[in-house]
């Protein structure tokens, strides 16, 4: 078993790293709260980037003693710039150049890097972690709302709809259980009729909730899967589907727009439903297959294939538009965000494009020597990106309108797992390791 790296200064602190600048950060209870790498260090060679297989497998099987929670009084320190007042009268100060604000608070997390781009969300004020057991906190404070132990499976996906958590039971017992995210209160629990075996929700909206499970034959085996979809009210299953033969229950990566379900698996396929009959509208093939978060956006489908982005028609699935990045590239999942579609590749380039034209706004290709972010947010005109697999990534504040990197958040753990970030108002709660930090979004 790989040791836990000790908590200490970022790469860089102490200007000794070989091409690394040093720079100015700030300190949580004597150890590092923020880090940023200069845009003049040497490249990274492509080898570190082959690496990121090897880097989760050491993740995974790191096991790392949570830090206690930890209160700093909130707020950013020192620097100049203006704060704007929160409506519980916090005033968060813009920190200067190159520095990363201190965390208002930082709680320990069950959660590893095991989990899914929805491994951490936000319901209202309160932030859920997916892990054992499952935590719901104040965004605010850090204080623990509830908890419930043996109830979320670590790494699934935190699916909201409806005012309603859904997950598979932890049990593996078939269940699909709501709970109210405010309380942690059980409000239903479905068993789809007892006909199928590890039922996985998928996705949610204001009626459904919409689960991938395998099909209970006599002899207990589970050769062929369904999609089903569970009233959100009552627990009672509104419809069920069987898949194209083929197709997998794994892999499954998904999205709900008005009537419009859309997911992609791992046999390359994207393909839409009707949220209200379950009808098939239609699937297309894909080069290869779709790892990453896929969108909808404004009648589109849009999706990372390799090398390029493509976006076909929601209801018909004609393709729209397709945009290639460089040759030995790849990009990772898009997210659209104030009307912009923000990616990133494998060659650590960000880009900005019109998710409507597929026309590229911009293209920042100095941040060779910082980690791709994999997920984004977005507060103001600042992107929040969290990176994936580097020990000296973390949370990426970049100018929204030019792709310029402000500064990085780093814990300083040295831990290779990946980041997660989600925003709600002007707070932020990044996740790594086993570690939740809540930051100002300035």
């Amino acid at each position: 078993m790989v040791g836990c790296p000790r908590h200490g200064p970022p790469v860089g602190r102490s200007g000794h790293g070989v091409g690394r600048r040093t720079v100015k950060t700030q300190r949580v209870g004597g150890a590092a709260a923020g880090d940023v790498r200069g845009a003049a260090v040497a490249r990274r060679r492509l080898l570190g980037m082959a690496g990121a297989g090897l880097f989760l497998a050491t993740a995974a099987l790191t096991g790392c003693t949570p830090e206690t929670e930890v209160d700093t009084g909130g707020g950013a320190e020192g620097g100049k710039g203006g704060g704007s007042p929160e409506p519980d009268g916090d005033t968060f100060t813009t920190p200067p150049p190159g520095t990363a604000p201190r965390p208002l608070w930082q709680a320990e997390a069950a959660a590893g890097a095991l989990g899914s781009l929805d491994t951490l969300a936000i319901a209202g004020d309160v932030v859920l972690v997916s892990g054992d057991p499952l935590v719901g906190r104040d965004l605010a404070t850090g204080k623990e709302r509830w908890s419930r132990p043996d109830t979320a499976v670590p790494g699934a996906r935190m699916i909201l709809g409806g005012g309603r958590l859904h997950l598979a039971s932890a049990r593996y017992d078939g269940d699909v259980v709501a709970l109210d995210p405010a309380t942690g209160d059980e409000v239903w629990r479905s068993r789809l009729g007892g006909r199928y075996n590890q039922p996985r929700p998928v996705g949610a909206d204001a009626e459904r909730v919409y689960v991938i499970a395998g099909v209970r034959e006599k002899d207990h085996s589970s050769s062929k899967n369904v999609i089903a979809a569970i009233d959100v009210r009552t627990g009672k299953v509104a419809w069920s589907e069987r898949r194209d033969a083929g197709t997998e229950e794994h892999g499954i990566h998904s999205t709900v727009s008005g009537r419009r379900l859309v997911y992609t698996d791992q046999r390359e396929n994207v393909t839409v439903r009707d949220t209200v009959t379950g009808r098939q509208l239609w699937t297309k093939k894909l080069s290869r297959s779709n790892f990453d978060r896929l969108i909808v956006h404004d009648g589109l489908v849009i999706v990372s294939d390799g090398r390029t982005l493509r976006a076909f028609a929601l209801e018909t699935g004609a393709e729209r538009w397709s945009l290639a990045t460089d040759e030995f590239s790849t990009y990772n999942g898009p997210a659209v965000l104030d009307g912009v579609l923000f990616v990133s590749d494998s060659a650590r380039s960000l880009w900005a494009v019109d998710p409507v034209s597929g026309k590229r706004l911009w293209r920042n290709e100095d941040l060779l020597d910082s980690a791709y972010p994999v997920q984004f947010a977005k507060a103001g005109n600042t992107l929040y990106g969290a990176t994936r697999f580097d020990k000296d990534g973390g949370v990426h504040a970049y100018d929204a309108r030019t792709g310029k990197l402000r500064w990085t958040f780093n814990d300083g753990s040295g831990s290779v797992e990946q980041w997660y970030v989600v925003s709600a108002g002007r707070r932020l709660a990044a996740l790594h390791a086993r570690k939740l930090s809540a930051l100002p979004a300035v």
